[in-house]
């Protein structure tokens, strides 16, 4: 092989390099950028920002959950962030319960396992939570009767399906998950 053969593989070598070390800190702003703007209406997002709330929480009427139109739920999706908007509610008791319709076809939902360890956002603040789905039907019920009486409040521009009646029943279809405080 040739001097100027050598070089020239040099030189290739040397700019496929030079491109990929480039293009990772490109790649890792331009994932930062993208978290910082989504989760968006139907679009998800990587990691949630916000100020960590340390202390646990035992009373969930106590924050905004039931006054913020969405929450913000975000997960890990094999070794990427994955968050969305969904509705999460308080019940009178102060239990906390995220809404899911047709979760079965939904990404997030079949991630979440037994004790899903996730960051749940209420307006600007992070709290470190602790999911579970929810099977027993008193507590479902329980939980989907909290979702009716908040959606009642919630901006109508968030709203992705109508304002329910009162006295609606829960639907076949509809998931629930428990969150938890975690420490």
């Amino acid at each position: 092989m040739s001097e100027e053969t050598r070089n020239r593989k040099f030189n290739w070598k040397l700019w496929a390099t030079g491109g990929l070390l480039a293009l990772l800190p490109a790649t890792a702003v331009g994932f930062l950028l993208f978290s910082n703007i989504c989760p968006c209406a139907l679009t998800p997002g990587g990691l949630l920002f916000g100020d960590w709330v340390e202390s646990p929480v035992s009373d969930w009427n106590t924050t905004s959950a039931n006054q913020e139109d969405l929450c913000q739920l975000q997960i890990w999706a094999g070794i990427r962030p994955h968050s969305i908007n969904l509705n999460c509610m308080a019940t009178p008791e102060g239990e906390l319960f995220l809404s899911c319709s047709v979760c079965d076809r939904k990404y997030w939902a079949a991630r979440v396992g037994a004790d899903e360890s996730a960051v749940l956002r209420l307006g600007n603040l992070l709290y470190p939570v602790t999911l579970n789905r929810e099977t027993d039907p008193e507590t479902m019920d329980r939980a989907f009767r909290a979702r009716v009486l908040k959606l009642q409040h919630t901006d109508l521009e968030t709203m992705v399906t109508p304002r329910p009646p009162l006295d609606q029943e829960r639907f076949d279809h509809w998931w629930t998950f428990r969150v938890t405080s975690r420490t």
